[in-house]
């Protein structure tokens, strides 16, 4: 197909190519078909709609240097929320990643005053490139069990997926009648030609995908930001690789504190640094002091 050139080259796991062809609006077709496949949702089950929570300000900050969070936000029509979110590099923290994003997204809109009640069923789809959790299939989901009995689930408001490309590799040929192993076979950049037009003509959201990634690689504004955006990381991944080389966790602390002292919040300090939160909430605290 036309399109395919242009998968040789860009991979739809790249954050801000996936946050362009999800997490905008215009992106509901696939981003619709992609939750429906995470969800196991076919038939008369199917979600219908979806309403996207756009990241208005994430462009400003990618092309003045900053470091940002690209992850997908959606609204159900039940009222669910899901946030989704692409992680390439193994920072040996996705656990407590992944709860944090979670738990902020099922407080967000919580005012002080407000019955626990109205809290939203909160739902996080990780999509991992590295071998991440530690179970037997590409596709695993967690909730609040007990640890006897098993069958009791404290509550259904938080809900966490985690899809792994890795294992999804090694599993061999592609099931395409399943709709999200159709999925992962178009975000594994080594997929075959012959196997993404077969994916493609079997899925209509995928396809609509397909040509949204098409259409952002032949925009020269957007490759100009997905340019910069690649800098960005580029020099990110550098200072940790630094870090880690120079001195490890220690070197890896001085630079947290000076972005702290510089003003750049926890969350985007665990991004440079790799480090607990817990540690560069107590580093947060010296720099105060200082």
């Amino acid at each position: 197909m036309k399109n395919l050139f242009f998968r040789s080259k860009y991979d739809p796991l790249n954050n801000f190519l996936f946050y362009k062809i999800f997490g905008e609006k215009g992106d509901e077709v696939q981003l619709l078909g992609f939750i429906n496949a995470v969800l196991g949702k076919t038939g008369d089950d199917k979600f219908v709609s979806v309403e996207i929570l756009e990241n208005k300000n994430f462009m400003a900050e990618i092309m003045g240097g900053k470091s940002c969070s690209l992850d997908v936000r959606a609204k159900l029509p039940n009222g669910t929320m899901v946030n989704i979110e692409v992680q390439i590099r193994d920072r040996k923290n996705m656990d407590k990643r992944s709860l944090f994003y979670l738990s902020k997204e099922f407080i967000r809109d919580l005012k002080s005053g407000q019955d626990y009640i109205i809290l939203p069923d909160t739902i996080g789809i990780n999509i991992v490139n590295f071998d991440f959790p530690s179970t037997k299939n590409f596709h695993s989901c967690f909730h609040l069990r007990e640890d006897t009995e098993h069958e009791i689930i404290l509550t259904n408001a938080l809900e966490i997926h985690f899809l792994n490309m890795v294992k999804y590799r090694k599993q061999g040929e592609a099931k395409l009648d399943d709709p999200l192993c159709r999925w992962l076979a178009w975000f594994n950049k080594n997929s075959s030609p012959k196997l993404l037009e077969e994916v493609l003509k079997m899925d209509s959201a995928i396809q609509t995908a397909d040509e949204r990634l098409a259409y952002i690689t032949q925009n020269a504004e957007a490759m100009l930001v997905f340019d910069s955006y690649l800098k960005a990381e580029c020099d990110r991944t550098s200072e940790i690789d630094f870090a880690f080389d120079k001195g490890g966790e220690k070197k890896s602390k001085e630079i947290a504190g000076r972005a702290l002292a510089a003003g750049l919040s926890p969350e985007v300090v665990q991004e440079i640094t790799g480090l607990d939160l817990d540690i560069i909430n107590k580093l947060k605290g010296f720099s105060r002091k200082e």
